[in-house]
């Protein structure tokens, strides 16, 4: 067995145990309802919205991959190179599509995605969005505000500070991660990573499995 094959299945295996602690629901239904965006009615729920992050942009989109996530998460920071894999792999004919999800029982993962989406209106979306989960460890599980530290890598990618800081302030950034979190909740999202294909919500169980799902969507 390879290294690279071995490596991987520890970095699934990782990633599932994780998933598996946000699905029993310790931190999962009754955290993310301690807020309240407005609540949709699942026929008023879009999975996709025009401003929706894709981040691939295949010529001819066979399938559409959804993922609903939060920077302060484990699991999907867990779960990120497997996706950078398969973004590789499949980016060219799958639309891999980000949604905000942050739960409130993570301290600083509302703060983490309204940076993300300030660094998005200066055309920064996936930088800083690497950039987060890269240095998680950092910051995840702190109890003060860590907005200072998101600034300085806003700093790091040269964006416009004035600006920046004036998307923070914006109510209408807020609104539009709370339309996210809204439309998740409104789909049967209850934790994160949790992912659509071309609609379906998935359960997932190994690597193998997942490329499978893949494989199957893209046939014509």
């Amino acid at each position: 067995m390879s290294v690279a094959v071995t490596g991987r299945r520890v970095r699934l295996a990782i990633w599932i145990l994780l998933a598996a602690v946000i699905g029993v629901g310790a931190i999962s239904y009754a955290v993310i309802t301690s807020s309240k965006p407005e609540p949709l009615a699942a026929a008023d729920a879009q999975l996709v919205r025009a401003d929706s992050h894709r981040v691939t942009s295949p010529p001819a989109e066979k399938a559409q991959l959804v993922e609903f996530l939060d920077f302060e998460c484990e699991s999907c920071r867990a779960a990120e190179p497997l996706l950078a894999e398969l973004k590789k792999e499949y980016g060219d004919r799958i639309s891999f599509v980000h949604r905000y999800y942050p739960l409130p029982g993570h301290r600083n993962s509302g703060t983490a995605a309204v940076a993300v989406e300030a660094a998005a209106q200066q055309g920064k979306y996936q930088e800083m969005a690497a950039k987060l989960f890269e240095t998680q460890p950092q910051w995840g599980e702190k109890t003060d505000s860590q907005a200072g530290l998101f600034r300085t890598y806003a700093q790091q990618f040269g964006l416009d500070m004035p600006r920046y800081d004036a998307a923070l302030a914006d109510p209408s950034v807020k609104d539009r991660i709370s339309r996210d979190v809204a439309d998740g909740r409104a789909l049967g999202v209850t934790g994160t990573p949790t992912f659509f294909l071309n609609g379906k919500k998935l359960t997932l169980d190994t690597e193998e499995q997942f490329r499978q799902l893949l494989d199957e969507a893209i046939q014509d």
